[in-house]
Formats: structure tokens, sequence, C-alpha cells
């Protein structure tokens, strides 16, 4: 099972990085990085396979392929400013980390004025 490789790969960083902390706390960001895109490029095709079915899902219904594909890319600015969060409060740095946050949750908002402005048009042609 894959979740299982993704266990292990992150249970391996941790006592790497408890190792490495007491002699080389520098190289600490390093393993997490590296932990980071080893389990990123272990999920990349599964997250193909969604990427695939909600297109597929997409050209079935009458959803505009422009918002299936906004969706997909808000969604991936959410996972790697999680992950950029989490490595800045790693390393202790929590004023970046929030930064990054507002940064990332701003990005999300303006990509998202599409698909709001469109819901809001479907809803006013509803109503009488």
């Amino acid at each position: 099972m894959d979740i299982i490789k993704i266990i292990g790969v992150g249970l391996i960083a941790l006592i790497i990085i408890m190792i490495v902390k007491q002699y080389r706390p520098e190289f600490v960001l390093y393993v997490t990085l590296l932990a980071g895109v080893l389990i990123l490029m272990m999920i990349m095709d599964k997250i193909g396979t969604i990427i695939n079915l909600l297109t597929a899902l997409s050209n079935k219904t009458a959803i505009n392929n422009e918002f299936l594909i906004l969706l997909i890319k808000i969604t991936g600015i959410a996972f790697l400013t999680e992950f950029t969060v989490s490595i800045c409060k790693d390393t202790g740095e929590t004023a970046i980390a929030n930064r990054v946050d507002l940064g990332g949750k701003v990005i999300i908002i303006s990509m998202s004025i599409p698909i709001i402005a469109s819901l809001l048009e479907t809803i006013l042609k509803l109503l009488p």
C-alpha cells in the first residue's frame, strides 16, 4: 500500500532529523525538504489519476473546463502553500510562515473571482 511507503518515508525522515539535529542542526531543513519532495513524488501518479477523473467527469457534464482547471490550480496552490508554511514553522520562522499563508490565501481568493462571478450570474438568472 502506498500509505505505508509514505508513513515509512515520514518516520525515517523523523529519525534522521532527530539524529542530525543533535550534531548539525543546519541540515535539518535539507532532510525535511528531501522527505517532502520524496512524498510528493510518491503521490504524483495519484494526483494525475484524480485530475484525469475530474476531466472525464467534466466532459460528461455541462461544467466549464476552465473552471475545473482553475479549481485544480487553486488546490495545488493550497497544497504548496501549506507545505511551505509547514517548513517555515519547522525552522522556527513563524513570521515568514504567516506571510506565505496570507499570500496563498490572497492568490486563491483572486483566482476564485471568476467562479464566484459565474455563480452569482447563475443565481441572478434563477431569481424572478
